[in-house]
């Protein structure tokens, strides 16, 4: 019988999944700030609508500590901000709030890909190392 705890070092794809994860959270909430602080404001000087990136900041914690079940929720998370992108993309008049716009929704699909991937390899790999006992005994 197989020892019931292994130390099993992530995959290159996982690592890569997380990477791209946690980079593209933190790219989200860097954007946000600057956008609605400094580079495309919707008042002059700043907006409250900076407040919108909070959110984002409470999973950072679990996506840095590995945890499946942040990766799933935030999953669902950033479609919340992949439609802002789009509505905003789509409305704005000033150019550069538009590309911002744009960057957001691409930031959004690459964290949204990367959440996908990182739980079905981590499902994988779980199966694999555990595999189901056959009823022959």
């Amino acid at each position: 019988m197989p020892p019931l705890t292994t130390t099993a070092t992530p995959s290159s794809s996982v690592s890569l999944t997380r990477l791209l994860a946690v980079g593209s959270l933190v790219g989200l909430i860097v954007l946000g700030l600057a956008w609605e602080m400094w580079l495309a404001p919707v008042r002059p000087g700043g907006s409250w609508l900076a407040l919108k990136v909070l959110p984002l900041i409470v999973p950072l914690a679990g996506l840095l500590k590995n945890r499946m079940y942040t990766y799933r929720w935030v999953s669902l998370m950033v479609w919340l901000y992949f439609t802002e992108g789009v509505v905003r993309a789509w409305s704005d008049v000033l150019p550069l709030s538009r590309a911002l716009a744009l960057l957001e929704v691409a930031l959004c699909l690459v964290l949204f890909a990367a959440c996908a991937f990182h739980v079905r390899l981590r499902l994988r790999n779980a199966a694999a190392q555990h595999p189901t006992e056959t009823a022959s005994s």
